[in-house]
């Protein structure tokens, strides 16, 4: 469904993602773990078209969007929950998962609106509340149920347990393990290697720039090496 043809992204002089290559396969969970500033966000920035690779590929559905706007990505079936969250914080719940669904046609909508607010009940409660007013959980739930209002073929999921408590952290989690069986293609970058590994089919490990493992989820949260360098073994 995507793949990664060796990626070279800069910040000016600086070479923060080296001759990166990787896929992601229809259905799957793909996780990127690493360090913080081992380029993983940027990774995303590239494939979502809000950065540019000077060399490589970038491909989803057999389709090169190396220069693709990034609107029109999300058009494709691409789409990206930054790094926090970035909602509309004066607009209501409601008025956010609208939002998302500027690429559909009207008719689908409400049904859309339901899919979400079956996953995640919570928002149906606040859906007439400022987004600003809610909590960090809540927030967290809104910036990925906004992206699932585009239909996405692949979501793309950038620290969604950043800021939260142990007991919200699992529950973002349940949910992405439950978006997955309902039919939605992961890519899933996140610094608790723990919780990631647990979910993944399959895992990256970045490090300075470069993939340095890779393996199943299960294989790397066996690793004597990721045990001791990511998950405090």
């Amino acid at each position: 469904m995507l793949s990664i043809d060796n990626i070279n992204v800069y910040y000016g002089a600086i070479h923060a993602v080296k001759g990166v290559s990787f896929h992601v396969d229809e259905g799957e969970i793909v996780t990127l773990i690493g360090a913080n500033g081992a380029g993983k966000s940027t990774v995303l920035k590239a494939v979502s078209g809000l950065l540019r690779s000077k060399t490589g590929d970038i491909t989803f559905m057999d389709k090169s969007i190396m220069t693709t706007a990034p609107h029109k990505i999300v058009q494709l079936g691409l789409a990206h929950v930054p790094e926090g969250r970035r909602i509309f914080l004066r607009m209501t719940v409601q008025e956010n998962l609208e939002m998302g669904a500027y690429t559909q046609s009207g008719s689908g909508i409400q049904e859309d609106l339901e899919k979400v607010f079956a996953l995640f009940p919570r928002l149906l409660e606040r859906r007439k509340q400022v987004s600003g007013t809610l909590s960090g959980g809540e927030q967290q739930m809104l910036a990925m149920g906004r992206a699932l209002m585009s239909r996405p073929k692949l979501l793309m999921l950038d620290e969604p347990s950043m800021g939260l408590a142990p007991i919200l952290v699992e529950q973002i989690f349940t949910i992405i393990e439950e978006m997955n069986k309902s039919g939605s293609t992961i890519l899933l970058v996140e610094q608790n290697a723990q919780m990631a590994l647990s979910v993944a089919h399959r895992a990256y490990v970045l490090e300075t720039g470069s993939i340095t493992i890779t393996g199943t989820g299960a294989e790397l949260a066996e690793s004597d090496e990721i045990r001791s360098a990511y998950l405090g073994g």
